[in-house]
């Protein structure tokens, strides 16, 4: 696939709520609403009444012909995303090398389960002052982060509440994909997931939490993903500036869970996600779980990412597990966590190579 081509072009052609066909790879892309609710009363007040991120649209990639499907890949995506763009091209390439559809479900208040204000210059120019203002020294500040990283700043509780969210959202969406009420699977579709950069750590919760045994024989491919939290570096005008990621990051090493017992619903997903702040807390849990679902496992992780380092990944599912599970791969061009294959780069043969040579791996994992 010449990817750098096929980006640019399903760019252009993907509009968010409109189904439309990709002919050249007979793919369809097909909207389905969805209607999240509050998990709990641990919502903060302001997030309850934003209406974009518990009434939305979600897009599933499937192959032309088949009226019902037994199999479907859910693809989760990274922090801080305004759009399906960088997805598209993922996305169709799995769905026409597997023959499976593939589900793009937005985390909680991404894609368009936000306002768009919050992907508006206009509308964050005041905010943007702002913390430019009261982090002079602070160059990751951007119009790309500025949202979360006031978000972050007033609550890092957030990060964990949507994670949360998502999280039930998914088992809702996998009881109605397994029980046949989904019109697009049939009764006891089995799921995968393929997760990129934050997506990677929400499924590894999930799968830990494992909420009515609906994950149980769920495989993980993890892009770029995968680190405990302790070793994760969120600073980049793409995701979140310096200032939000220090409280974030200070938050949850020192404080989270070790507040009043009433603070926090602690169930199988708080005890999950607790797990993966920390690499000595639970190691010999956590590291005998991913051992235990042995090949279910798989991931990639780049060289030169900065984000989501190797050392990370070791540390959340041991060293002898991701020696054996987890391939580490370097590219010839200059890339980044957040844009992996970048498609402005002169030489975009070397790029569409890359890409053909990563999603032909992944693909193969969930043939």
């Amino acid at each position: 696939m010449k990817y750098c081509q096929r980006f640019t072009e399903l760019s252009n052609l993907f509009k968010q709520g409109t189904d439309c066909q990709l002919t050249e790879t007979k793919t369809s892309i097909r909207f389905f609403s969805f209607g999240s609710t509050l998990c709990s009363d641990e919502a903060l007040p302001d997030d309850a009444h934003i209406e974009e991120n518990f009434h939305f649209e979600y897009p599933i990639f499937f192959p032309f012909g088949k009226q019902k499907h037994k199999s479907a890949i859910l693809l989760l995506h990274g922090l801080n995303e305004r759009n399906w763009n960088k997805y598209l091209t993922w996305a169709e390439y799995l769905c026409h090398h597997t023959r499976k559809p593939v589900i793009l479900f937005p985390i909680a208040f991404h894609i368009n389960r936000s306002p768009l204000s919050w992907s508006s210059p206009r509308a964050l120019t005041s905010l943007l002052s702002y913390r430019r203002n009261k982090y002079t020294d602070d160059r990751s500040i951007s119009f790309a982060n500025v949202a979360l990283s006031e978000r972050i700043s007033q609550n890092p509780e957030r990060f964990y509440l949507s994670g949360r969210q998502t999280w039930t959202d998914l088992t809702s969406l996998y009881e109605e994909i397994k029980t046949g009420r989904h019109p697009l699977f049939s009764e006891g579709t089995h799921i995968d997931i393929f997760a990129y950069s934050i997506g990677a750590f929400l499924s590894q919760v999930a799968l830990m939490a494992n909420m009515k045994g609906l994950f149980s024989d769920s495989r993980l491919f993890m892009f770029c993903g995968g680190s405990i939290f302790h070793s994760m570096r969120g600073i980049s005008r793409s995701i979140m500036d310096k200032a939000a990621f220090e409280k974030m990051y200070n938050y949850y090493v020192y404080t989270f869970g070790m507040e009043p017992i009433t603070k926090w619903f602690r169930d199988r997903a708080f005890d999950a996600f607790f797990q993966m702040i920390l690499p000595e807390r639970f190691r010999t849990q956590r590291e005998s779980f991913f051992e235990k679902i042995g090949e279910k496992i798989g991931g990639i992780i780049l060289a030169q990412d900065t984000v989501i380092p190797y050392h990370g990944v070791q540390e959340a599912l041991g060293v002898k597990n991701t020696e054996e599970r987890i391939d580490l791969h370097d590219f010839p061009f200059p890339y980044s966590h957040e844009n992996p294959f970048p498609v402005n780069l002169k030489d975009v043969s070397s790029v569409d190579h890359s890409f053909t040579n990563v999603f032909s791996r992944i693909a193969n994992f969930f043939a």
